[in-house]
This record gives structure tokens, sequence and C-alpha cells, in this order.
């Protein structure tokens, strides 16, 4: 028969060892949060493989095709038609509600968002044109589109969110112009119309 003595000594131990444990799994817990604390002066950076992201929006579900046209400084356009060039990347074409469907594992699921998004990779000093195209209208009412302009490096600001809108199928109208300066920062914002379709379709027949 084991002695009273040791009988609490083994029980003194076992609460010992249960309280270090414990007291581990605290320290080990506040190492975790503070390493996830983020410095405030990171916040608002990200992937800088884009320099400028242009979004362009409309109502969630609508039917009608928005597309963006964008001109660079050099007068290189990227929109349905020519969705890439050195510079510049159509990222996202929405058509409305058509082919807004995937199937996963035998199941339809819709996406109801009407974005289309155009990255710019890096800046060359000049103009850049922003226009919407109303390539397919369904109905007689106006159709409400918004614009947002963002620079991203060294962190992300909004340099333009605007709304417009687009009355017909064919419509055309410039929603923003701007221009990049050597230094890479955003100024010169107008709104003065510029076509770009007409030189679209020029650069397609050539």
């Amino acid at each position: 028969m084991r002695h009273p003595y040791l009988e609490q000594r083994d029980s003194e131990g076992i609460f010992t060892d249960l309280l270090f444990n414990v007291l581990l799994g605290f320290c080990f817990l506040f190492v975790t949060a503070f390493a996830l604390i983020t410095d405030p002066d990171k916040t608002g950076k990200i992937d800088p493989n884009a320099e400028v992201l242009i979004s362009v929006t409309w109502e969630d579900g609508h039917p009608d095709d928005v597309d963006a046209i964008v001109e660079d400084p050099n007068g290189n356009l990227v929109w349905y038609y020519n969705k890439e060039t050195s510079l510049m990347h159509l990222d996202r074409d929405d058509r409305g509600n058509l082919q807004d469907v995937i199937e996963v594992d035998g199941v339809t699921i819709a996406n109801p968002i009407n974005q289309e998004t155009v990255t710019l990779r890096a800046l060359t000093p000049g103009e850049y044109v922003v226009n919407l195209l109303h390539y397919r209208s369904n109905f007689l009412e106006p159709l409400p589109v918004t614009v947002k302009v963002e620079k991203l490096n060294p962190r992300a600001t909004v340099e333009y969110y605007g709304r417009h809108e687009l009355t017909g199928s064919g419509t055309e109208i410039t929603a923003v112009r701007f221009r990049v300066s050597q230094d890479g920062s955003i100024n010169g914002l107008s709104s003065r119309p510029k076509p770009l379709v007409v030189s679209a379709v020029k650069g397609l027949s050539n």
C-alpha cells in the first residue's frame, strides 16, 4: 500500500503539470495573437501586379450589356474586341445576364453581379479615357452605371467614383478622363467627351 504522503505528492505533481500546460497554452495564444496584429502603416497595400483598377458596375441581374472601353496615352484600346494590350487588360467582360451561370457538381449557380473590370499593369504618363458603351439595351428607361478608378500602389485610393446613365443600344459616353504624371500620380480628371468606338471599329477593319 502506497504511503499517503506519496499519494499527496502524486496529486500535487498532476496539478502542477496541468497548471503548467494551461499556462503554456495561454502563452501560445498570446504569441499567435501578437503575430496577427496588423501594422497600421501596411493597411491598404495590395498586390503590386496592377497599378490601377477600373470597375464598371450596373444593377445586379439586369439583362443589359455594357462595355467598358479604355484608351491609353498611346491610343491603344482595351475592350470586348481587344481584351489585352501590353499594359492594359480586360479582366472581366460582363454581358448582362447572358452566360451568367456555371454548373458545379451538377448544380447550376447563377452570378447576378454585373461588373466589368480593366487593370492597368503599369502606368504610361499621359491621358487615359474611360468610355461606356450600351452594347445591348432591353428597356426604354435609362440604365444607371457606376464607374470607379482606383490607384492600387503604394496603397489603394479611390481616384474617381461617378454615376452615369446610358440611354439605349449604341449609346457611348465618356465617363472620365484622367492624366498620369511622371511620378505616377493621377490628376486632371474631366468628362470631356471623346468617342472611342469609331476608332475601335477602324482598328478592326485595318
